[in-house]
């Protein structure tokens, strides 16, 4: 199983961001995937999840109405598209494959800053 993001970087405060998860060597579209992001100094949060077939979706108080989770299950690809942003969202963020036998990505560090 291998997980890859992409799609972090420096942005300004408001500005706009979209990152990919692109797995491997697992069924993609029979998986939970969630999105999470860890600051430094802080424990690692859930930012958002969705479904296998992308029916269902959940995010954190923090991101709702800002960004947006989606997948192509063609592509094995699953995406968090992030607006409005702010500092407090300076994060190396993370994909996880859900379970049985959890995954995590590498990361893509997201820095929100003017």
């Amino acid at each position: 199983v291998t997980l890859v993001e992409s799609g972090g970087g420096l942005v300004q405060p408001g500005g706009s961001l979209r990152l990919s998860c692109t797995g491997s060597g697992f069924p993609f579209s029979g998986y939970f995937m969630s999105w999470f992001r860890q600051a430094p100094g802080k424990e690692r949060e859930l930012v958002a999840g969705i479904a296998g077939r992308g029916t269902w979706t959940n995010y954190a108080d923090s991101v709702k109405g800002r960004f947006t989770i989606s997948r192509d299950n063609v592509k094995n690809t699953m995406y968090l598209q992030m607006n409005s942003l702010k500092p407090e969202d300076t994060a190396v963020y993370y994909c996880k494959k859900g379970a049985p036998s959890e995954y995590w990505g590498q990361g893509t560090q997201v820095t929100v800053s003017s």
